[in-house]
């Protein structure tokens, strides 16, 4: 069965509309006609004889006497006069007209007169005290029939006119319109064929539906490119940083199957796995930290946070020799954000101060400087070459790799640091320079 498309469904629907519609007004054109008809011949038979009422009369010997203008027959009324007894003294009565109807002054009403149903209207007119005569208006009430038949006729003629043009100008219409639904198929088909996730629809702006839908297929196709390049990442990255310490295990593994080891060894070739794995269970714990970051699935739980305590808990609990430790922290330097990533962000520069700044202090400071909040953390190491502080907000990237392994550094620490700091709308600077140090820096709106 072929399915019809939307045009033609709401083609359709507005034509039957159009119908009924239509038939509607021919029935509501109808019952008005009918009654403006009726009404109007009303009131032509009432006007005629009124009119002429007031040009009969009787003379002194009681012979009947008409005006000027008097007529018997005009605009389809015909007047009759009626002596006093009900003779009739003027007037022919319409063809087929036999009924014979007492006298009701000024009462229009219809009766049915045999050859067809007439309006009919009787006046009384005095002549002196006690005589006068009876004028009879008679009009011949309009055929509804063929009213009708005039009508639908008329309407035959008409409806194929106006139910051709609404269904011809409902499809041009709905064609233009939805002109741009068949664009967002077409692009979501290409994608679909392609896999390319980096194609959009962009629509020109003009805040309807279908520019919403558009939208909001726009930001869908953005989501999912986000997520399968996360993963996509994720893949790649533990795969390549995995090799090295699962490769370490299974060469311990494999010497101690091979040689007979000293309780030493056996306790050497241990800590190395021991080693490896811890190493291998802090890349993937920050990976999936860094995949749910870039993702949106780790929601902030935003909430006012006092920077100066946070970073006093995070120094405290994060330092391997409190007896290096300085803080410097002011008091009541209050951010929007969620305290355990900022937490986190502060332990990680804290630990980094810690594993690469050398034997001197680190020092701990949190102030408010033009309208920001900033968390610094200096250390006395050996620094950072300018042409490699671009670089080590990296994944992975470490200025001395063997150091890194050395310490237990997978190289993914500044760039989780980096990524809670976007989050909250701040930002990571770097003052370093060879020998003197480095100082991380975290910039963040006021609450």
């Amino acid at each position: 069965m072929r399915k019809r498309s939307i045009k033609g469904r709401i083609t359709g629907w507005i034509t039957l509309l159009v119908v009924a519609l239509f038939a509607v007004m021919l029935l509501f054109t109808y019952s008005v006609s009918h009654s403006v008809v009726q009404r109007t011949a009303r009131q032509q038979l009432t006007a005629a004889v009124r009119a002429n009422a007031s040009l009969v009369s009787l003379d002194e010997a009681g012979g009947l006497v008409t005006g000027s203008g008097f007529s018997f027959y005009q605009n389809g009324v015909t007047s009759l006069v009626y002596n006093e007894a009900g003779a009739l003294l003027a007037g022919q009565l319409p063809v087929g007209f036999s009924a014979s109807i007492p006298f009701e002054n000024g009462v229009l009403r219809p009766v049915d007169a045999g050859a067809g149903e007439y309006y009919l209207l009787d006046l009384w007119v005095a002549s002196g005290w006690e005589s006068g005569v009876w004028l009879r208006g008679l009009l011949e009430v309009p055929d509804s029939a063929q009213n009708a038949k005039n009508l639908l006729l008329a309407a035959a003629v008409a409806l194929p006119v106006f139910v051709a043009a609404g269904a011809a100008g409902s499809y041009l219409i709905l064609r233009r319109s939805l002109r741009r639904l068949d664009h967002i198929n077409a692009t979501v088909a290409s994608i679909n064929e392609g896999r390319d996730l980096s194609r959009r629809i962009g629509l020109p702006a003009r805040g309807d539906e279908l520019n919403a839908l558009a939208a909001g297929f726009d930001s869908l196709l953005e989501r999912l490119q986000r997520s399968f390049e996360a993963e996509r990442q994720f893949t790649a990255d533990a795969s390549h940083e995995l090799r090295t310490p699962v490769a370490v295990i299974k060469s311990a593994c494999e010497y101690g199957e091979q040689y007979d080891e000293t309780a030493e060894e056996r306790r050497e070739t241990l800590a190395t796995i021991r080693r490896q794995a811890d190493r291998m269970g802090e890349l993937i714990g920050q990976l999936l930290t860094l995949t749910r970051l870039d993702q949106g699935v780790e929601r902030l739980d935003a909430r006012p946070v006092d920077l100066g305590q946070l970073a006093r808990r995070a120094a405290g609990e994060q330092a391997p020799d409190p007896a290096r430790l300085r803080l410097e922290l002011a008091e009541g330097v209050v951010v929007q954000g969620d305290e355990a990533l900022l937490s986190r962000l502060a332990a990680n520069l804290v630990d980094n101060a810690f594993k690469y700044g050398g034997d001197g202090a680190v020092t701990v400071r949190v102030a408010a400087l033009d309208a920001e909040a900033v968390l610094s953390v200096a250390d006395r190491g050996p620094g950072i070459p300018a042409d490699q502080q671009e670089k080590i907000w990296r994944r992975f990237y470490q200025a001395d790799a063997a150091r890194g392994e050395e310490r237990g550094g997978v190289g993914l620490g500044l760039s989780l640091v980096q990524t809670i700091a976007r989050l909250h709308g701040g930002r990571m600077t770097l003052e370093s320079e060879a020998g003197a140090g480095c100082v991380f820096t975290l910039h963040l709106p006021l609450a």
